[in-house]
């Protein structure tokens, strides 16, 4: 193909680009080329969700971690950050807090805290559950077993959430301690699959050292998951964290790429991130525009919300839940798209 408006085109019949092709996409786009890849990705997605945009409520329930990855605000290095964890009782009291706000989907996210073991966790998962069995339940608590996995899907949990940040083993020697590392997470995400959960994936944009072919890498990695959702967001730097003075990924590069991944996974659950909304004052409305779907206000309680700090500046800190919710109902309408009471699963 000779210009990006063929690519386009042909991505969006197609779902897939040879990675020449891909990387053309990645690395700059006119004015115009923007206009098309948006209106094909909103075309697209109305074409399988119609006008529909789901609620995450997201419950921040401990910034304890074990892992000391370098671009990350609550790691075990950073003696800054103002440790908590919620208890049984608090979270419990969000999720139902959040059930009565139309919030059909709760996700439970955290560092990975040896705190919370197995069994907490899945006590967690079947408390909500029983209290609201129409709610769906994602876990977002980072690397576990085989055997953990099956166990919070036995107790209830639906989805997980795990990014998987870079699929270059370089790349990601690079972001993360030694200890870590990309074949493990890779590990996770087909235990997931494996064992029966709507799977997501994802990485930041314009994290240190990251080229237009290790996101090309990406594309294809995640073609070839077939991931049900998809966290994309840009890299924004924690002043506590190693990469402190690094530039922030940015807004366009972020918009580019979530119209890119709508054509390829057109069935895809793609949120509209708070770091988005971070960059720039409507950037998860302008998520929403290039063909995300999903957004996840928050419903931990206000007192821990500025605890919470993965990186600087993160917005919504000291909101009530109702408000947050009244104010992303009120932004997705005005763009055009409508919030919905529906657990919002996977089409």
């Amino acid at each position: 193909m000779t210009n990006n408006r063929e690519r386009i085109l042909q991505l969006k019949k197609d779902g897939t680009l040879p990675a020449a092709d891909l990387r053309a996409l990645v690395c700059e786009l006119t004015a115009d080329e923007e206009e098309l890849l948006y209106a094909s990705a909103r075309e697209v997605r109305e074409a399988v969700y119609g006008k529909a945009v789901y609620l995450r409520g997201l419950i921040e329930f401990t910034n304890w971690c074990r892992n000391d990855c370098y671009y990350c605000g609550i790691r075990r290095s950073n003696r800054c950050a103002d440790r908590y964890r919620l208890t049984e009782e608090q979270i419990l009291d969000c999720a139902d807090r959040g059930y009565r706000l139309g919030f059909r989907t709760i996700v439970l996210q955290g560092g990975e805290d040896p705190f919370f073991t197995d069994g907490k966790i899945c006590r967690l998962v079947s408390g909500i559950k029983e209290l609201h069995p129409d709610c769906a339940v994602t876990l977002s608590i980072g690397e576990k077993s085989r055997e953990s996995y099956q166990a919070y899907f036995d107790a209830g949990a639906d989805r997980y959430l795990l990014r998987h940040e870079t699929s270059n083993p370089a790349h990601y020697r690079m972001l993360h301690p030694v200890e870590l590392t990309i074949e493990n997470r890779k590990r996770c995400l087909r235990d997931l699959k494996e064992i029966g959960y709507q799977v997501g994936c994802g990485i930041m944009l314009g994290t240190p050292g990251q080229t237009a072919d290790h996101i090309v890498e990406d594309l294809l990695y995640m073609k070839e998951l077939g991931p049900h959702m998809i966290g994309i967001g840009p890299f924004i730097p924690h002043k506590d964290t190693p990469f402190r003075d690094e530039e922030p990924g940015t807004l366009e590069q972020t918009l580019h790429l979530l119209g890119i991944l709508r054509l390829m996974h057109p069935h895809v659950l793609l949120p509209a991130t708070t770091a988005l909304g971070t960059i720039h004052p409507t950037g998860r409305e302008l998520g929403i525009l290039a063909g995300a779907n999903v957004v996840m206000p928050n419903l931990s309680p206000a007192g821990v919300r500025d605890k919470y700090m993965l990186y600087d500046g993160k917005i919504c800190t000291g909101d009530e839940a109702a408000e947050c919710r009244r104010c992303m109902e009120a932004r997705i309408s005005r763009v055009g798209y409508e919030v919905v009471v529906s657990r919002g699963d996977y089409a």
